[in-house]
């Protein structure tokens, strides 16, 4: 007979990151995680260490990242998306404080 055993590691919640799924007791999403691991390369370990995380935990955001990888991904181009129009917006403004 065999025991399934469930890693729940992942949570969603209105209140944190604006619902976008995070590893429980803490605000790091799974976007986080997999932004780390693909884009900057970064090993499990160093992730785990920089944001004061388990293995285990990192493991179970990639697994669910994995599993959600459509629903992830388009999180991720729409932080993509939103940060290069803020870095836009911010760019030649006349209210800059070093400007002239």
């Amino acid at each position: 007979m065999n025991t399934i055993q469930a890693i729940e590691t992942i949570a969603i919640n209105p209140d944190i990151r604006n619902g976008r799924p995070h590893i429980m007791g803490t605000s790091v999403t799974v976007a986080d995680i997999v932004i780390a691991k693909l884009y900057h390369q970064q090993d499990s370990d160093g992730i785990a260490d920089w944001y004061g995380l388990s293995l285990s935990q990192v493991y179970g955001a990639l697994a669910y990242y994995y599993s959600q990888k459509d629903e992830i991904d388009e999180q991720i181009r729409r932080q993509i998306r939103q940060a290069e129009q803020m870095k836009e917006q911010r760019i030649g403004s006349k209210t800059a404080l070093l400007s002239g």
